[in-house]
């Protein structure tokens, strides 16, 4: 005789989209909940480095003090991590760079303590470090990304190329659009040299768009290469499309592997005014060109902008990475902050803080 069975052979109308549900509150719930208990480590460093910043500043205690308490804490708490003696100094130095604990709970108490950490080892300035950290935030960097934006500068490359922007795009549209640009771009992930020409840069491009894309920053949509377009019987080809989801308009990239010249303006002109025509939508907004040169004279593109009718901008890129000698002697490495902070000094999950 067959035994009765459990399991429902058909299951009620709405089950699937219910269990959906369930699963995304589970999901929500759990992010919630690293998150404040990240918060709340971040915090109770903090706590840790004003006291100890404290008693050294006002009562004469010296090193050996954080020496004897790294000790007594690992052994109160041997299951916990981060209580190491350079892990303590470091709490004491991030103290120090944030004085106001408001903007501990309310900013960088949402990073993880590995992003705290390079922040404070990467830059001298609070009001940069407020800058990345809220890039961070909004992004969603990891670690090593955020790294990777202070080590190329980016806050001063970002907004910074040579636009015709105010003149031919409404405000607030015409800001947005200069945020989205920056000057000089950093190719050095593509792995070529100095000499490289347009189409060797544009196929590494293509290969490399994840690195390509995060480069060129958030909002960016790869549409294609060498995207056809037939005008009046004769072809034509733009080097890379893509789409800007916040500015939700096309954007059109030449590439050229010499210094700009005023000529380059009107060719992606006249690949803007095609764009236009055949492929923007009636719900997208009027297409942005950006001119990508491997060096440029920002007087003579201002000068070649004044009175073009669509939006472009020009801007310089780097195929290797360039830190000034100043910035790299006193900044350590990734490597070297990995190494000075080992896994048991270093926690980055949620098992590692329980």
């Amino acid at each position: 005789m067959p035994q009765p069975s459990n399991h429902l052979t058909t299951l009620p109308v709405g089950y699937a989209e219910w269990v959906n549900g369930l699963k995304r509150r589970i999901q929500q719930a759990q992010l919630r909940a690293t998150l404040l208990v990240n918060r709340e480590l971040v915090l109770l460093y903090w706590h840790l480095g004003r006291e100890i910043l404290d008693r050294q500043q006002h009562q004469g205690w010296g090193a050996k003090v954080v020496d004897q308490l790294a000790k007594d804490l690992r052994a109160e708490y041997p299951e916990m991590k981060g209580f190491s003696r350079a892990n303590l100094m470091y709490m004491r130095a991030f103290a120090e760079a944030w004085p106001d604990e408001a903007i501990v709970q309310q900013l960088v108490g949402q990073l993880p303590w590995g992003h705290n950490l390079a922040l404070l080892t990467k830059l001298k300035v609070q009001k940069d470090r407020v800058w990345y950290a809220r890039c961070a935030i909004e992004h969603g960097w990891s670690r090593n990304i955020l790294v990777m934006q202070m080590e190329s500068r980016l806050l001063e490359r970002e907004g910074n190329a040579v636009t015709n922007f105010e003149a031919q795009l409404p405000a607030p549209h015409s800001d947005l659009a200069q945020a989205s640009l920056k000057d000089p771009y950093i190719f050095d992930f593509l792995g070529l040299g100095r000499e490289a020409n347009e189409r060797e840069v544009e196929r590494a491009l293509v290969q490399h768009i994840t690195h390509f894309l995060l480069e060129l920053g958030a909002g960016f949509a790869y549409v294609g290469r060498q995207m056809h377009l037939e005008v009046g019987g004769d072809d034509f080809y733009i080097d890379l499309l893509f789409y800007h989801l916040k500015l939700r308009c096309y954007v059109v990239v030449e590439l050229k592997s010499g210094a700009f010249k005023p000529e380059y303006v009107g060719q992606l002109n006249f690949y803007l005014t095609a764009v236009d025509a055949q492929i923007k939508g009636e719900q997208d907004n009027p297409t942005i060109g950006l001119l990508l040169c491997k060096e440029q004279n920002r007087l003579v593109a201002e000068y070649a902008l004044r009175g073009i009718g669509k939006p472009m901008g020009v801007a310089a890129y780097q195929l290797t990475k360039s830190i000034p000698d100043d910035l790299a002697t006193q900044l350590p490495t990734t490597e070297q902050i990995e190494a000075e902070l080992s896994a048991d000094e270093f926690p980055e999950t949620l098992n590692d803080i329980l």
